[in-house]
């Protein structure tokens, strides 16, 4: 008997996370779900989660790009990347199909062990707040929030097309008027930071 194929975390969640919006998106009237929409669906998911329960739904790497923050390996799911393992793309490839260069669909119904109750408030959350936006009004939305805003000085004069970003900006709060997508206190958001940053640290010691 072969060994169990290991797929990353990052990879699994992530793959039912934008199936999960690919669902919504086709409610009433099956369509395919805009790339770029759903990579900032994910990242408000993804700042909700972390600053309400201490954790990103997706565990991608997250990089500053022209177009806002993205989950890389979401990303790479999205677009039925090479960069993903052969195992990663077949697995992926049983849930989202890639329908041209911009959008992709859902195939199979979202596998809901791999999501907890919260991750499912949070993209649920995201798709409230924000699912009625198109791709690029999101795109301007994400340039106010913190994490990204720090680095578009190196995406303008740099040359970079990516800079890496750092869980813990996704604390601060964006410019005003912009939903925190989760509001803290500030003596929550130190709290909240020093316990992310504890198991952060935890993880990189015994990974």
């Amino acid at each position: 008997m072969s060994p169990a194929v290991h797929i990353p975390a990052s990879v699994r969640k992530s793959t039912q996370a934008l199936n999960y919006f690919a669902c919504l998106a086709a409610r009433g009237a099956p369509q395919p779900l805009n790339k770029m929409k759903a990579l900032k669906l994910l990242f408000f998911a993804d700042r909700y989660h972390l600053r309400k329960y201490g954790r990103p739904v997706s565990d991608c790497a997250y990089f500053a790009m022209k177009n806002g923050p993205v989950a890389s390996e979401a990303k790479n799911i999205a677009e039925e990347s090479f960069r993903l393992e052969a195992s990663e793309r077949s697995y992926a490839r049983r849930f989202v199909r890639r329908k041209d260069a911009y959008h992709f669909t859902s195939v199979a119904e979202v596998d809901k062990s791999v999501l907890s109750q919260t991750d499912i408030e949070a993209l649920e959350f995201a798709w409230r707040t924000f699912g009625q936006y198109t791709q690029f009004q999101l795109r301007d939305i994400t340039h106010h929030y913190p994490e990204w805003k720090r680095h578009a000085p190196k995406l303008r004069h740099d040359g970079n097309k990516r800079v890496e970003m750092d869980y813990a900006d996704f604390f601060n709060d964006p410019a005003p008027g912009y939903n925190p997508c989760h509001a803290l206190l500030a003596k929550d958001r130190k709290i909240a930071l020093n316990l992310f940053l504890d198991q952060q640290a935890f993880n990189q010691r015994w990974s």
